[in-house]
């Protein structure tokens, strides 16, 4: 390291040796004019003679300079300067003052601070010389540039780290990995302190970077995931192309190695045992294997097969999809008595394989599975398993249908006892017998009842009656001949009065509740009380039905009506059975095309009828009436409504309702007063006739439209009630005659509330009643919930005796 600053140092004080050497060629330049001319200009060339003008160039200072005396720039000179003084030297722009300092007499420049070329690399200042008397610029004010010279003091960084890369196991030498890239901030353009090159500093045994680009790539072929799944590697930049000198900075990089299909599954065991009960229904789970793959992912997903015939037969194996296991589970049942022990050969293999690595194995693997039985108490079993019997149905009470047989499956072979279950026999019509399974009926059967029967057998351990097997068994009830043919109909025909002979009348067919194996077969003749009849012959069609036709010209239904013709059935046995059936054959009187019009016990047949055009005219006639006397009657019932409604006018019709809540007792805007002291005004109606009593000349019939409004709140003391008599007498003998009107039998009587009431009644019916003055005065004392009222009544007093008065 030592050796290393020292040469540093050596480098610096050349190169600040030869930036010295050649500011000071530079500043000695000569420059026309207010611009910074080039020597040589060829127009300075020809003139022969040198205008006044600055003597200076571009100036350079070096970076992170460490002294501590301030760092020699350069020096601007004027050509008119004489060196008497006279000249002050001035700069301004980036730095002036601060950075940069000038010295007014001579023109050295010095920078007084360390500056770092990778945050500014060049200042742009303006140089002024001015009279030191008159501060008048004797040279016109002049641009320059001061440039920070590199060194190299930044160190290459990786700015895109932390770096992670993949690589698969098993890659070829030289494979790609991933590429790091580092960055210098040192100026690139000036010698080699940008100049990075790469290199390994950990993990050079399994990988190498390219030293200019930076890509890794792998050094050996043998990387494998099981056995190392990630490499810490640490990469190197160093700048100055790697001389000695040059900075570095490092980088770790995290290179994961991938899974590839280089492992065949195994399982961890050569032989696997399991046990089962013999009674096991198909598809229960036995047990569950797994064979064990060092890869990862989808290279671990294999499936599972059985290897072995008997194995195949008796068992099954399932691939478990989320925990890559084999399922074994039962195929067909088992039997303990049969085979005790079962050997399955079960393979496994991967499902997805790279044919790259098919030369590393076989990538499968097998394991043996020992499947032992275990024996349980069965219940007793059929044999054999037939399910059908066939009886006669004439077979007598007892007699024997069929045996049943069951025997234990365990080794022990207990005794079985049978029985019937009663659940599929509640007519009890077979039994069983316990001990030897024989079927034998209990009672008389039918087949036309019924035809079928199906029962269930139960067949259980003498000594253990919870081991029971069911069999389902039908019996077929076969059919014997044991009844006879019927007419299919109570038939009856009818003949024509002028039927000729040899006319059909009728076919005849027959029905058998039988079922002969072989089919039916049925002969038709007259019945022997028929023999003598000559009127109609039977022919046997010999299709199992017949046809009767007349044998003699015309028949008379005034001589005899009905004919009653018997005809014997029998069918084909055995044994052969009959039975008579009668045919009624009726004559009737026909028209010409033999259409029958009537006969003696039915009426005629009215061919004409209505047409539906009639039909509907009638109904719309009967509608019509029906609507006319709905009319007249409402008409009628209105206008008797109508008549009462003048006549007598309805006292309830005057009675103001008033339902709303008013504002309190100074609310006097509420109500409508007048209308309840402008109602019948009985003074009026006593006095209407000049002072005459009441109903004097005053017709009874006008009474009613003399009513118009309640009493005035006016006391009188000759008032008569007799007009209230009157009124009521005469309203109740309307009543009692009009059926059609309502009783109104509703009468309200206003007394006085009592001879212990501190307030005497104020009923409107009282005060005229009463006959005495009353002073409503007294009103006002009793607060201001009664003003209203002690206003009406007292106001209504006074006005009564300023009328009187």
């Amino acid at each position: 390291m030592a050796k290393g600053l020292q040469g540093f140092s050596w480098t610096m004080l050349l190169l600040f040796c030869a930036i010295k050497d050649f500011g000071a060629w530079a500043m000695h330049s000569v420059v026309e004019g207010p611009g910074l001319g080039q020597p040589g200009d060829p127009a300075l060339l020809a003139s022969g003679r040198v205008k006044r003008g600055w003597v200076w160039n571009q100036f350079f200072v070096v970076e992170e300079y460490t002294g501590t005396e301030p760092l020699y720039v350069g020096k601007i000179h004027s050509d008119s300067d004489e060196g008497d003084g006279s000249i002050k030297y001035t700069i301004s722009g980036e730095g002036a003052g601060t950075i940069f300092l000038i010295d007014e007499i001579t023109g050295d420049i010095h920078a007084t601070e360390r500056l770092d070329r990778e945050q500014k690399t060049f200042y742009t200042l303006r140089a002024q010389a001015r009279d030191r008397q008159t501060d008048q610029l004797l040279e016109p004010e002049s641009e320059f540039i001061i440039k920070v010279q590199d060194i190299n003091d930044s160190e290459p960084r990786f700015l895109e780290g932390p770096y992670i890369g993949s690589v698969a196991e098993l890659s070829p030498i030289g494979t790609s990995v991933m590429q790091v890239m580092a960055s210098d901030a040192d100026d690139p353009t000036y010698g080699s302190s940008a100049r990075v090159v790469y290199s390994v500093l950990e993990g050079e045994q399994h990988f190498t970077v390219d030293s200019k680009t930076g890509v890794i790539r792998t050094a050996v072929a043998d990387l494998d995931r099981e056995t190392q799944d990630r490499y810490e590697v640490v990469i190197r930049a160093t700048d100055m192309a790697g001389q000695l000198g040059g900075l570095s900075g490092s980088t770790t990089v995290t290179i994961v190695v991938t899974d590839v299909n280089d492992n065949p599954p195994r399982f961890p065991q050569k032989m696997y045992q399991f046990s089962i009960v013999e009674t096991a229904p198909v598809g229960t789970a036995i047990g569950r294997v797994k064979a064990e793959d060092s890869d990862v992912g989808e290279n671990t997903d294999m499936t599972y097969q059985v290897k072995d015939e008997e194995g195949m037969e008796m068992f099954k194996v399932t691939t478990d999809s989320n925990t890559q296991e084999a399922v074994i589970t039962v195929q067909k049942p088992l039997d303990y008595e049969s085979k005790k022990v079962h050997t399955v050969v079960v393979e496994a293999l991967n499902k997805f394989v790279d044919p790259r690595f098919v030369d590393l194995g076989t990538f499968r693997d097998q394991t043996i599975v020992r499947v032992s039985v275990l024996d349980v108490d069965e219940p007793p079993e059929f044999h054999p398993p037939s399910n059908l019997m066939e009886v006669q149905e004439d077979a007598h009470v007892g007699s024997v249908v069929g045996v049943v047989t069951a025997l234990d499956p365990d080794t022990a072979n207990h005794p079985v006892r049978y029985a019937i279950d009663r659940s599929t026999d509640k007519e009890r019509i077979f039994d069983i017998d316990a001990n030897t399974g024989a079927i034998v009926t209990g009672k008389v059967l039918d087949r036309e009842t019924a035809g079928w029967h199906n029962i269930t057998v139960l067949a259980m351990e003498a000594d253990n009656h919870s081991q029971v097997s069911r069999a389902s068994l039908r019996i077929r009830i076969l059919d014997v001949n044991d009844n006879p043919p019927e007419l299919a109909t109570p038939y009856e025909a009818a003949v024509c009065e002028d039927a000729k002979p040899g006319q059909l009348i009728q076919t005849i067919s027959v029905v058998d509740r039988d079922e002969p194996q072989s089919g039916h077969r049925f002969y038709f003749t007259l019945a022997p009380e028929a023999t003598n009849n000559h009127h109609f012959s039977l022919l046997d069609i010999k299709d199992n039905t017949a046809a009767v036709h007349t044998q003699r010209m015309g028949f008379n239904r005034q001589e005899q009506d009905v004919y009653l013709l018997p005809i014997l059935v029998v069918d084909s046995g055995p044994p052969a059975l009959s039975s008579t059936g009668t045919l009624t054959i009726r004559v009737c009187g026909c028209d010409s095309d033999g259409a029958i019009q009537s006969c003696n016990s039915t009426v005629y047949v009215v061919s004409a009828t209505l047409s539906p055009g009639a039909l509907i005219a009638l109904l719309v006639c009967v509608l019509i009436l029906v609507v006319l006397v709905l009319l007249i009657l409402t008409l009628k019932r209105h206008h008797k409504s109508h008549l009462t409604a003048e006549d007598d006018e309805d006292m309830r019709d005057n009675v103001i309702k008033y339902n709303d809540e008013g504002g309190g007792e100074q609310d006097t805007e509420a109500y409508d007063m007048s209308a309840l002291r402008s109602l019948y005004d009985f003074s009026e109606i006593k006095g209407g006739d000049g002072g005459g009593g009441p109903g004097e000349g005053v017709p009874s019939g006008n009474l009613t439209s003399e009513l118009h409004a309640l009493p005035q709140w006016v006391q009188s003391p000759d008032l008569d009630f007799s007009v209230f008599k009157d009124y009521i007498c005469r309203k109740v003998e309307q009543a009692d005659e009009d059926l059609s009107v309502p009783p109104y039998d509703s009468f309200q009587t206003y007394a006085f509330e009592g001879s212990n009431s501190p307030v005497p009644s104020l009923s409107s019916i009282n005060t005229w009643s009463s006959g005495s003055e009353q002073d409503f005065s007294y009103l006002r004392g009793w607060g201001p919930r009664f003003r209203q009222l002690a206003a009406l009544y007292a106001g209504r007093r006074g006005e009564g005796d300023n009328e009187e008065s």
